[in-house]
């Protein structure tokens, strides 16, 4: 009922991050209009390589969604896409996570939380990322490690972390990813649109 409510707000909150949509945003609520700090972080995300980690449902339709943007698309899933899928998006097999995570500059997780995923992306997997890279993370919260995310936005071995899950939830008013630079954080609401409920209903 909501994969693709799902997948719509994985590709809106990579483009919010590549463009640098919510501090843009924030100059225009608190009344400025500075256009160098807006653009001082905002790419184009045409031309990146652009991966899924979990290609079920919602990754399928990420992949889906990005392909017109001309990205580079790759996904791990170890269950691989029909070749003719694969042809189909031009789309990159990788053997494994980390190989992924290194090979691309914009990484959206969908893979369910299990012994393999719990803690997946700690200081080490982050660091063999390209420096400046995003992580978008609509699946689980503990598939990464809280704290590690947050030191790699502060160091820029991040660039960006916009996530729809956290842990716990709701999270404490001090939680240090509602504070963290360079992020586009939303409620877990992505599975949750009108369209959604309407389904469901149904």
């Amino acid at each position: 009922c909501n994969s693709i409510s799902v997948a719509e707000h994985a590709v809106m909150q990579i483009l919010a991050l590549v463009r640098n949509f919510v501090p843009s945003h924030q100059w225009v609520v608190d009344g400025g209009w500075n256009i160098a700090d807006c653009v001082e972080r905002a790419y184009d995300v045409e031309g990146m390589d652009v991966g899924v980690i979990a290609a079920g449902r919602i990754g399928l339709a990420v992949l889906r969604r990005m392909a017109p943007f001309d990205v580079n698309l790759h996904y791990f899933d170890t269950r691989r896409l029909p070749e003719a899928v694969e042809k189909e998006l031009n789309v990159t097999h990788h053997p494994d996570a980390a190989a992924l995570a290194r090979a691309v500059d914009v990484l959206s997780i969908h893979a369910p939380l299990h012994p393999q995923t719990y803690h997946l992306f700690d200081e080490q997997l982050l660091a063999s990322m390209r420096r400046g890279s995003y992580i978008v993370n609509t699946a689980r919260a503990e598939i990464v490690v809280r704290d590690a995310v947050v030191a790699a936005l502060e160091t820029g071995q991040l660039a960006g972390y916009a996530g729809d899950v956290w842990y716990p939830q709701p999270p404490p008013p001090d939680h240090p990813w509602r504070t963290m630079p360079h992020n586009a954080m939303t409620p877990h609401v992505s599975g949750t649109t009108l369209s959604a409920q309407a389904r469901y209903a149904a």
